[in-house]
Order: C-alpha cells, then sequence, then structure tokens
C-alpha cells in the first residue's frame, strides 16, 4: 500500500511542477512580447492591457493545457511530436486571448504582440521541456553509474533509429557512429559524432553495435573481422524482415551468428520455377520431421499447395512439425500427418492413393556419418529400399514428380551413409530408364519425372557442426575437431529447400541436379569465429590463458577432408544459376534389381558382412577403408 502511495505522489509531484513552470512561462511571455514590440517593459500601454492580459492568460492557459493533455506525456520521452503538440495548444490560447479581448472591447495590444506570445511561448515551453528530459535522463544515467561505452557502426536509418532508443537508455554511453561512407565522417546524427572505421581502436568502445540490417554477408563477414581483430564485442540489429513484420523491434540487439557470416548471399527464388510445381496440388514429404523435410513443408506451404502429407515415422518429430504448420496454416490447404516409415509398401501406396497424391519429395534418410556406420544395416533399409518403395509407389500412382533428396557424402563416398545414398540415387536413376523405355514402346513421355537433388551440408541440421561448437562453447569446452584441415561448404536450410522445389520443376526424368554451395569454409577457422562471436577466446600454445581449446580427435570412420558434388560427369547449367544438371554412372535395371533383391534378403536375415559385400558391388567407388581423398578441382563442391 505504501508504494502505490509513493507511486501515486511522485507524477503528481512532477505535473504539479511543470504547471508553476508554464504559469511563470505564460506570464514572462506576455510581458516579454510587449517589451521587444514597444521597447518599454512599463508603458502605460502595457499596463492598461496587462492588467486584463495577465490574469486572462493564466486562467485560460492552465485548463487549456490540462484539458488538452499537455501534462500526461512523459518527460524523458518528449521529441519532436510534443512540440508540435505544444504549438497548436499555444496558437489555441492566443486566438482565445484575441477573441476575449475584442468581444470585451478590452485594451488591445499591437496585433505584432500577438505573433511575438505565440512564438516565445512556443518557444519557452518547447525549450523547458527538452531541458527537463534531458536532466531527467542524466539523473538517471548518474543513478545507474557506470554505462556502458557504445559504438554504433551505421550511420543509416536503422542507426539513427537504435541511436534513439539508446539515448533513452541509461544503461548505453554512446561514444560515436562509425560508417564506410567517407561522405559522412565528420557530420554528426543525433547529436554524435560519425567516424571512419579506423578511429574504432582510439574511441575504446565496450561494444559496437552493427546498425546494419541489409547489409550483404561479405561485406558484414568482413566487418565482423575487422571488429573482432580489435577484441571489442559485436552485437547486430534485426534483419529488416524481422522488424518489418513486427518480431522484432530496431533495439531488440542479439549477437551475431555464425549462420549470418557463411556461404554467399542467397539468390532470389525464380517466381517461374518456385510456384508452378506446388499451387494446387496434393503434395507429401517423407521425412517430414526432419531438419531439410521440415523445411520443405515450410516452404510448400507458401505455394499454396491444396493438401500437404506429412510422412515421418518418428512421432515426436510428425507432432512438433504438425503443431507448427497448424499455428499458421492458410485457409484452403489440407495438413495431413501420417505416422510411418517410406519403407512399408503397404501403407505407402495407401497413402498416395487415400490423398490422390501428384508431388513427392523424399527427404527421410539416415544421414550421420558415425551412427550409420554402427548401424548399417538400418541405414540401408531407411535409405536405399525405402527410396526404392517409395519410388516405384510414386510410379504405380502415376506421381507427377517424384525427388529424392540426396548428399554430397555419395560422391566416392568413404561412409556407409554416402554409399547408401549413392545407391539410392542408382535405384532412381534405373526406374527413369524404365520409365523411359517403357514409354518409347508406347510413344509417349513418362507420367512421373523422376530427379536427384545432391548438395552438401546445411547451417543448423541436426548433426551440424554449428550447433554442436555451439553447445561446447556453452559448456566451456573443449570443441572437438575431427581434422585441422578438414573443409566443408555450408548452406542455409531454407535456400537448400527453396532450391530443391526449383530443381523439381526443371526435372526432365532421370535427372541429377546439383546445387552450387558457394565458398568452402576451413572448420577449425570456423571454430575459432563461433569463439569470437561468443566473446572468448582461443585456448593454445602461444595463448595459455585463453577461455576455450579445441581439440582434434582425428577422423571419423568413414570422415572425409573434402567433399564434392561430381563423380566424373561434366555439369551444364540450368535455368537457374545455382542448379545445375549432370547425367553420371548408372546401373542397368535388369543388372541392378536382382542386386537390390538380394541386399532385401540380406536385410531380413540381418546379414552385415553380405549386406555390406552387396553395397560394394553397387558402389564400387565406395571406399571403405574409410579416410580423405584429393581436394576436389570442380568449382561445383560441397
Amino acid at each position: 500500500m505504501q508504494l502505490r502511495r509513493l507511486s501515486a505522489v511522485a507524477p503528481l509531484q512532477r505535473r504539479l511542477l511543470l504547471m508553476a513552470v508554464d504559469a511563470l512561462l505564460l506570464l514572462f511571455s506576455v510581458w516579454i512580447s510587449f517589451w521587444l514590440r514597444l521597447a518599454h517593459p512599463f508603458s502605460p500601454a502595457f499596463l492598461a492591457v496587462g492588467t486584463w492580459l495577465l490574469p486572462a492568460t493564466l486562467v485560460l492557459g492552465l485548463p487549456l493545457y490540462v484539458a488538452t493533455g499537455q501534462y500526461k506525456g512523459l518527460s524523458r520521452y518528449v521529441g519532436s511530436r510534443a512540440l508540435y503538440d505544444l504549438s497548436g495548444r499555444t496558437a489555441l490560447l492566443t486566438l482565445l486571448l484575441v477573441a476575449l479581448g475584442s468581444l470585451l472591447r478590452w485594451p488591445m495590444p499591437p496585433r505584432s504582440s500577438w505573433v511575438l506570445f505565440w512564438i516565445l511561448l512556443t518557444g519557452f515551453s518547447g525549450a523547458a521541456r527538452f531541458l527537463l528530459r534531458d536532466l531527467l535522463l542524466g539523473w538517471q544515467r548518474a543513478r545507474q553509474g557506470q554505462s556502458i561505452k557504445t559504438v554504433i557502426y551505421g550511420a543509416g536509418a536503422a542507426g539513427a533509429q537504435l541511436a534513439k532508443s539508446l539515448l533513452l537508455d541509461r544503461h548505453h554511453a554512446l561514444l560515436a557512429f562509425v560508417d564506410d561512407d567517407p561522405m559522412l565522417w565528420g557530420r554528426s546524427l543525433a547529436g554524435v559524432d560519425v567516424v571512419s572505421p579506423q578511429e574504432l581502436s582510439r574511441l575504446q568502445a565496450d561494444r559496437v553495435l552493427l546498425a546494419m540490417p541489409s547489409l550483404k554477408r561479405a561485406e558484414r563477414r568482413r566487418i565482423v573481422d575487422q571488429l573482432q581483430d580489435l577484441g571489442v564485442p559485436v552485437l547486430q540489429v534485426p534483419s529488416i524482415d524481422e522488424i518489418s513484420s513486427g518480431r522484432a523491434r530496431i533495439d531488440s540487439l542479439r549477437p551475431v551468428a555464425i549462420e549470418e557470416l557463411l556461404g554467399r548471399d542467397p539468390v532470389p527464388p525464380n517466381p517461374e520455377l518456385l510456384g508452378p510445381g506446388i499451387c494446387g496440388k496434393s503434395v507429401l514429404v517423407s521425412g517430414a520431421g526432419g531438419s531439410i523435410g521440415s523445411e520443405l513443408c515450410r516452404q510448400i506451404l507458401r505455394q499454396k499447395p491444396s493438401r500437404l502429407v506429412l510422412l515421418e515415422r518418428s512421432e515426436p518429430s510428425l507432432y512438433a512439425i504438425d503443431q507448427e504448420l497448424g499455428r499458421s496454416l492458410p485457409s484452403g490447404i489440407a495438413l495431413v500427418p501420417v505416422l510411418g516409415s517410406a519403407a512399408d509398401p503397404v501403407l505407402v501406396e495407401a497413402v498416395l492413393r487415400d490423398h490422390a497424391v501428384e508431388v513427392i519429395f523424399h527427404a527421410a534418410a539416415y544421414k550421420h556419418v558415425p551412427m550409420v556406420e554402427a548401424n548399417p544395416l538400418a541405414a540401408l533399409k531407411n535409405n536405399l529400399l525405402a527410396t526404392h518403395v517409395i519410388a516405384r509407389a510414386a510410379i504405380a500412382a502415376q506421381v507427377e514428380s517424384f525427388t529424392l533428396i540426396s548428399t554430397d557424402k555419395a560422391v566416392r563416398p568413404t561412409n556407409v551413409m554416402g554409399a547408401s545414398k549413392r545407391s539410392a540415387e542408382l535405384v532412381v536413376q534405373a526406374l527413369a530408364q524404365e520409365m523411359a523405355a517403357q514409354a518409347l514402346d508406347r510413344e509417349q513421355r513418362p507420367a512421373t519425372r523422376l530427379a536427384m537433388v545432391r548438395f552438401g551440408n546445411v547451417l543448423g541440421s541436426s548433426g551440424s557442426v554449428v550447433p554442436l561448437f555451439r553447445q561446447q562453447i556453452a559448456r566451456g569446452g573443449p570443441i572437438t575437431l575431427t581434422h585441422p584441415e578438414i573443409v566443408r561448404f555450408f548452406m542455409t536450410i531454407p535456400e537448400a529447400a527453396q532450391l530443391v522445389i526449383q530443381a523439381a520443376v526443371l526435372a526432365r526424368g532421370g535427372d541429377l541436379f546439383l546445387l552450387d554451395m558457394g565458398e568452402p569454409v576451413r572448420i577449425k577457422s570456423l571454430a575459432e569465429q563461433m569463439l569470437r562471436l561468443s566473446g572468448l577466446s582461443l585456448r593454445d600454445a602461444n595463448h595459455p590463458d585463453g577461455d576455450v581449446e579445441i581439440v582434434c580427435t582425428g577422423l571419423r570412420p568413414g570422415e572425409k577432408l573434402y567433399e564434392e558434388l561430381l563423380i566424373d560427369a561434366d555439369s551444364e547449367a540450368t535455368q537457374h544459376p545455382l542448379i545445375y544438371r549432370a547425367s553420371e554412372r548408372s546401373i542397368p535395371p535388369d543388372q541392378l534389381w536382382p542386386l537390390l533383391e538380394r541386399m532385401a534378403e540380406a536385410l531380413a536375415g540381418h546379414d552385415v558382412p553380405t549386406a555390406l559385400a552387396l553395397l560394394a558391388t553397387l558402389v564400387p567407388e565406395w571406399q571403405r577403408s574409410g579416410g580423405s581423398v584429393p581436394a576436389p578441382h570442380s568449382a561445383l563442391v560441397g
């Protein structure tokens, strides 16, 4: 109760103080307007007019201020809008005083005095409020104690909005703006100087805030590297999309995520490829709860299919994606969760028939290299046999399009996971050849377009090094790295899913599509950069007092130093600049199907040696001893 009384008294005291200040300014403005106009403040003319004008100004002015909300605003947030409102109030007060004097035929001052009165009253009242605002903010900072010395990188619109928020924040002391544009150096924004990046070391800031939400990825990487060399923590404002959608405010600062520095800037989707293959169709995604599968579902829903079927064998994953998509499901779209395996032919055929599926994206797979290496039979059943089951069912149901999500590890594989995915590609190639031969006999096009899309690592997927390193850094280390020279290529999950959808439209039958993965990333450098982004330092022989060390554990069974997307074939450009088409070695259907039957028997009998021997026959380039391969020379690597 006592706290409520105190909280009620404090605003009342501030309002009474403001009213007292306004009363003095009202009287002073009347007097000074006469003095400026007549050059004699106590002339008979002033005495005649002042006897009614001074009390009338108080009697009309203060109630007018109260009635129009003059004292409702918070003084510490006074801005230009408050000044505009104040000028309107003082103009209304001036008109009321003129009307009152004219109506009662009282002595009137010169007409120019009214203009002076309005200008002076507006100026004095506005200045008093801005002064009070600055005093309050200064008092708050003094109470808070030591503020964080802050520099804003970017003197554009985002930087100006951020500065406005920080100037009201008692936790930050804004030292300067930094910008790469020489035209801005030496100027000021919000009363704060704009300087060149070379002056950052002189400023000795505690924190740098990156206020350039639309910055290209390469430029962001350059700036962050430059700031990290100074040992200054870097935070950034949200993206333009987050701000415009209302998911974040301009002052919702967050650390720079490593995902925003890796790879290249995404290429905008081709509207002729992204929408037509999905809009109005019944679409099925297998492995719908996985990293790629779930993002495919999100992207597909944006293209407005008639139905989206989620096929997933993991109940928690299916529940999670079904709940997520259901919360923002557009009207007119049916969402169908199906709990089961793509390797179950009866289930798959029933789902395709009951939901009239027209488009399939087969993303279901076991992909964690060490886990698959320890459980090869489960991987072969899920990666190889399931592909055969669902692809054959798609052909039987005359599905328009079937797309297999493959991996760069299928190229000259050194592990069971890569070999199983390469054998799944062989199945799709053989089925496409079989369909093409049958269609040629009937002199018509195949009913189902089969395709494969092969790409490398995606940022943030389960098993990716990025979330693993992030967890290890949060625990205080060490960061475990298999080899200091290991190199990988990265792409964001949304971009990968978007490109897969576009590639499916480009398919003619049996196509193998490759996605351009951008520039290579040395994983050791990635780990070091993630440390710096976390505000921590590397502990090694040269820096024994660092925070976290990196430990090399040796290449895991089946792990490569480098990954690649091509085996022996050349790639050709397509309609999309990041999608390439390749034609590689395949096994004729009459040779592949007997091998596949024997593989199914070996899996049913849990015969590991026979299954692996058959896998080696299917994929002769599989290097069962593991290890690395030479760095590829092709630009299309992943």
